[in-house]
């Protein structure tokens, strides 16, 4: 079995930003992930990404939160995305009052 790709999506949120959400079903997990899939969240603003979930090869699950890297513990595919969006209305709202 090959990776299944299982959604590619752009979704804009205002003229200047964007997120873009890929998902693949592996046969065997990543090196470093306990899980089969890979994927890559990236939220970008003015042509910056500002906040990326991603699991590399090696690296494992992690986010970028602005020039912030840290760990992401990977529990299901659903609360990856819940925590993405949560991140996306945090930098919506600091960005908004700053």
């Amino acid at each position: 079995m090959k990776a299944t790709e299982l959604f590619r999506r752009r979704i804009p949120y205002s003229e200047s930003s964007f997120a873009e959400l890929v998902l693949w079903q592996l046969p065997a997990p990543l090196p470093g992930s306990a899980h089969s899939y890979k994927y890559r969240l990236a939220y970008v603003v003015h042509g910056v990404c500002v906040l990326r979930y991603d699991n590399e090869s090696g690296k494992g699950d992690h986010r970028h939160y602005r020039e912030k890297e840290t760990r992401y513990v990977f529990d299901t595919v659903e609360r990856l995305l819940a925590a993405f969006q949560r991140d996306i209305e945090r930098i919506n709202r600091e960005d908004r009052d700053s």
